[in-house]
């Protein structure tokens, strides 16, 4: 019975993956190409470094077997969180649930094949990432074929037990607290988590120990290295095992495979116990209206009052209910301590940054590094865009129909979503830039050229966002984040990553004569002058038809739709 439950989810799939096939096949394409790129980068990256550790005496084998516990440790937490709010979608708020409740099913049935469901949802990500790094442990390691025969012993058992664990967390938690109020809890507990640990791990300075050298005594290096090693945590179960059978020690590794194994078991019967005695009291909680909290700050009301001002009525009235929407969804407003915590990291890497172990000179490398530093702001912002600029198109919802018949035309509605993200993303961009300048001490020229060039490129990147967004609307979509994370939001950074490169190209030369003419004395000549010029009036015009055609383009796709 729990395969005939799970029987429609995999048809509704396979019709999905054909349907794009026979529609979309250069998307599926260019997902594969970026897909194996991701792996290959992964397999080079975690090769490099196993190599390097290879290469220490004595300490080699330790740090190896420190990032496998690390990587199982990552893996391990991010699941449980992962497990914690799928569960909450396919145990309570499903729109099968309804069908399948009305069906004469014993509920150990019905808890099973949404187990299932929760733990494939939610464990991909294991697999995506984590199958470079196994193959890099075994090639480095050079592993035999029970490594391999293992991962697979070892990797189930542990994806039961991270579900498990989730599963369990969820019902209690929608027992004690409504379905929806739960998953606004613990999407803002997991963004304030995410930032924080996000901070604390950048703040340790783990490039240092590359470099044990920076230790005075080997006391010190050790307890830098030191991660939560409690014999408890099914993640050093894993790790144990693993590198057992890495070394040659079958038997131990059988050890640790049963102690994995034996709670996997465990956390299914214990799960469906639980669910028997709990799950029909959390899933009417289920059914209550989810409440909506909309902020009434003073503070916000004023700065949204003077930041529409100069707009028509129309227009205003669009951006403050753009405003008023983005901080009534606890799921959007709550990343902006992800973008805090990227921001804080972000600056502070500049601050860290050895510019006097530098070979070159330190003037030098300042101003080059604040070239580039333009090129990594524009990237900062355009991830940022993709999350809350791309989606504001779709983020209307199947209510678009309603603005589309209303007074206001397309072209105010598009131009009105410009307006409402462009003046964000400026303040953002501009406080990265010239912090981070001011950190490196560059000169009064490179502040103002990296300032002024980051203020074109987010004219751009807004545009780019509002008008591919309204180019590949998704009115339908249950959950706003699958749209800047799905194809086309990939297509956006694209996009986005070409046109940051081709102002920094062609910036490069004219910036450079410049910068040279300043240290050597040396007056520019006429043709140096025209160069200049052309160069400067290219970047200009590339950003007004970064600007100008998406938006065109936007419009017209949303004129000719119907909805």
């Amino acid at each position: 019975m729990v395969l005939h439950i799970l029987i429609p989810k995999w048809l509704s799939i396979r019709n999905k993956l054909r349907f794009q096939k026979e529609s979309s096949l250069w998307k599926i394409t260019t997902f594969c190409l970026f897909t194996s790129a991701f792996w290959v980068g992964t397999f080079i990256v975690f090769y490099r470094v196993l190599s390097y550790f290879q290469g220490i005496p004595e300490f080699g084998d330790i740090l190896a077997k420190k990032l496998l516990s690390m990587v199982f440790l990552t893996f391990f937490s991010v699941l449980i969180f992962s497990n914690i709010i799928t569960a909450l979608s396919t145990f309570f708020l499903s729109r099968d649930l309804i069908l399948i409740h009305s069906i004469p099913l014993p509920l150990k049935h019905i808890y099973f094949s949404k187990f299932t469901e929760t733990a494939i949802s939610s464990s991909w990500m294991l697999l995506f990432f984590g199958l470079p790094v196994w193959l890099v442990y075994g090639m480095v390691y050079h592993a035999n074929v029970a490594y391999y025969g293992a991962l697979v012993s070892i990797q189930l058992p542990f994806l039961v037990i991270c579900a498990g664990i989730g599963i369990l967390i969820t019902m209690i938690l929608v027992c004690i607290l409504p379905a929806q109020r739960t998953r606004d809890i613990l999407w803002l507990l997991s963004i304030l988590l995410v930032a924080v640990l996000y901070i604390l791990f950048r703040f340790s300075r783990p490039e240092r120990l590359v470099y044990p050298d920076a230790f005075s005594t080997m006391i010190q290096y050790f307890d830098a290295l030191k991660t939560p090693d409690s014999p408890y945590l099914p993640s050093i179960w894993a790790t144990e095992s693993l590198w057992s059978l890495l070394n040659g020690n079958g038997g131990n590794s059988l050890f640790f495979q049963g102690l994995l194994w034996s709670n996997a078991l465990f956390f299914l019967v214990i799960g469906a116990w639980v669910s028997n005695h709990i799950y029909y009291q959390g899933y009417s909680k289920a059914q209550e209206t989810k409440s909506r909290l909309v902020s009434k700050s003073s503070l916000l009301d004023w700065v949204v009052a003077i930041w529409t001002a100069p707009f028509k009525a129309s227009t205003r009235s669009i951006i403050i209910k753009d405003v008023k929407t983005f901080f009534r969804d606890n799921t959007q407003w709550s990343q902006l301590f992800l973008l805090v915590a990227l921001i804080v990291v972000y600056l502070y890497n500049f601050k860290a940054l050895p510019i006097q172990r530098a070979p070159m000179p330190t003037f030098y490398l300042q101003n080059i590094l604040s070239f580039l530093n333009v090129a990594l702001a524009g990237f900062v912002v355009a991830a940022v865009a993709t999350r809350f600029v791309f989606p504001a198109v779709s983020i209307e919802g199947l209510s678009f129909w309603l603005i589309k018949s209303s007074p206001i035309s397309l072209k105010r509605l598009l131009w009105s979503k410009f307006w409402t993200y462009l003046l964000p993303l400026i303040v953002l961009s501009e406080m990265l830039i010239i912090i981070s300048n001011y950190l490196l001490k560059v000169t009064t020229f490179m502040m103002v050229l990296s300032s002024v060039t980051v203020f074109l490129m987010v004219f751009g990147i807004t545009a780019l966002g509002i008008g591919m967004g309204a180019m590949y609307p998704n009115f339908r979509t249950e959950n706003i984040s699958h749209i800047s994370t799905g194809f086309y939001g990939l297509m956006y950074m694209i996009v986005c990553a070409g046109f940051i490169g081709l102002v920094i190209v062609l910036e490069a030369s004219p910036t450079y004569i410049i910068f040279m003419s300043k240290i050597r004395g040396i007056p520019l000549s006429p043709l140096q002058y025209l160069w200049i010029v052309i160069s400067f009036l290219s970047v200009l015009v590339i950003n007004v038809l970064t600007v100008w055609l998406p938006m065109k383009w936007g419009l017209k796709t949303l004129s000719e739709m119907d909805i």
